[in-house]
């Protein structure tokens, strides 16, 4: 079916050929996106700016949390169609709260973080005061707002954009637990995420899938059609390869937010099953790793041919520094930015399956994929010994981003469903 699997064709089919007029968006974030330095804030950012540059006007409603705190005018770069309206929640994990929720709430922890008076005031007050013609809400984690915004806006629909399927999250990460007890928490925890999105996310009027496997979890949830595939895309202005930078030799690299527990489950992984037998096969090899927010068992690592860097000013500028890059997912949902990034500036990406879920490639052709700890010992020998073609590799990679991952072009089906919705609230009107 093309780039997407029931997507700008399938939309375009029952929305016409009429371009969308300038619209209002309200898009609602758990965060401040910005800056654009992790997936998820990066996704919404690229979002807010592709739509503001197409002519219409964004006013992002974000809970300003402890862990993201920006000022009110952090968006401001982005011109006049963008207004940030920021409210403070403080989302920080509590043992106490936790254990609370626990017991008394039928809301997973998760969720419950997120759910705020002073967001949902906020939240009436727009809706009461201003013409919002959509409200895109950006991942599960304040998808319990929909309920909210149906009260106070009957007529505006209600796009979900799906960062990833939570559930799925932590049900994978409880499958792979060795601690009894964490296993018993992190099963009980992904039950009530499914719960709550099995009972939530149909209540959305559309529901736009970041991979074509959420799409289909998605759809099994009972989420209602429109369901449609919009990956993350690449500003490709952004992400502009630096001739001047000449990649370090048998070096390889890694880089993601190391807060977030299937990054640190796939560092650690990699580290303990396939570091020590490649670093002795192939003792040249250097491994560098960057990430923010890097806890103290990764940032502390004192091992033979690693390097931890923490955070780094600049992603792209890290990447084009070594030659390879890596990604031991083994758990998660949605879709892996980083990858698109990384391919965006020409590097050959190893990864496991599941880290490049949802990304239209092929092995051997614009990226390489492994599973098992001696297939990435092997995979990494030919890279050492010259016989991975990684150069080739890396240029095909560029090549599939810039004609399936350009951010315009998901901005442009962001529109297209947006002008399937439009009649919708013409009807409700009358």
């Amino acid at each position: 079916m093309g780039w997407f699997s029931g997507s700008p064709a399938y939309i375009r089919s029952f929305a016409g050929p009429n371009p969308l007029l300038p619209v209002h968006i309200l898009q609602l974030c758990p965060r401040v996106p910005y800056p654009p330095t992790d997936g998820g804030a990066i996704a919404m950012y690229d979002v807010t700016a592709g739509l503001s540059r197409a002519g219409h006007q964004v006013t992002v409603l974000a809970l300003n949390t402890p862990k993201h705190h920006q000022p009110a005018d952090v968006l401001d770069h982005l011109g006049p169609n963008v207004r940030l309206v920021p409210v403070d929640v403080d989302t920080r994990l509590s043992p106490v709260k936790a254990l609370r929720n626990l017991l008394l709430s039928e809301l997973p922890y998760n969720i419950e973080r997120f759910v705020s008076p002073a967001v949902e005031a906020r939240l009436q007050e727009l809706l009461r005061t201003e013409s919002i013609d959509m409200v895109q809400v950006e991942g599960g984690l304040v998808s319990w707002y929909v309920d909210a915004v149906k009260r106070l806006a009957p007529g505006v629909p209600v796009v979900l954009r799906a960062h990833n399927v939570e559930y799925t999250i932590w049900q994978m990460l409880a499958e792979r637990e060795a601690n009894p007890l964490k296993k018993l928490y992190l099963t009980h925890l992904a039950k009530r995420l499914r719960r709550f999105e099995h009972r939530t996310l149909p209540r959305f009027d559309a529901v736009a899938a970041i991979t074509e496997p959420d799409q289909r979890r998605l759809r099994l949830l009972g989420c209602q059609e429109p369901v449609v595939f919009v990956p993350a895309g690449v500003d490709l202005n952004r992400f502009q390869r630096n001739l001047a930078l000449k990649p370090k030799p048998r070096t390889l690299f890694m880089i993601g937010s190391l807060d977030w527990l299937p990054n640190q489950e796939g560092v650690d992984w990699f580290l303990r099953e396939v570091w020590p037998k490649a670093h002795e096969l192939y003792p040249e090899l250097e491994l560098h790793i960057a990430g923010k927010e890097t806890p103290a068992h990764i940032r502390n690592l004192s091992l033979p041919g690693v390097t931890v860097h923490g955070f780094v000013e600049s992603a792209a500028q890290f990447m084009q520094q070594y030659e390879v890059m890596l990604v031991p997912l083994l758990s998660g949902g949605g879709m892996r930015i980083k990858i698109i990034e990384g391919m965006a500036l020409g590097k050959c990406i190893i990864s496991t399956g599941l880290g490049s879920e949802g990304i239209h490639v092929r092995d051997n052709f614009d990226i390489v994929l492994c599973d098992e700890p001696t297939e990435w010992v092997e995979r990494l020998g030919r890279y050492y010994r010259g016989e991975l073609g990684q150069q080739a590799i890396g240029e095909e990679a560029a090549r599939t981003i810039a004609r399936l991952y350009d951010n315009r072009r998901v901005v442009e089906s962001f529109l297209d469903l947006y002008t399937i919705l439009t009649p919708q609230r013409r009807a409700a009107a009358h």
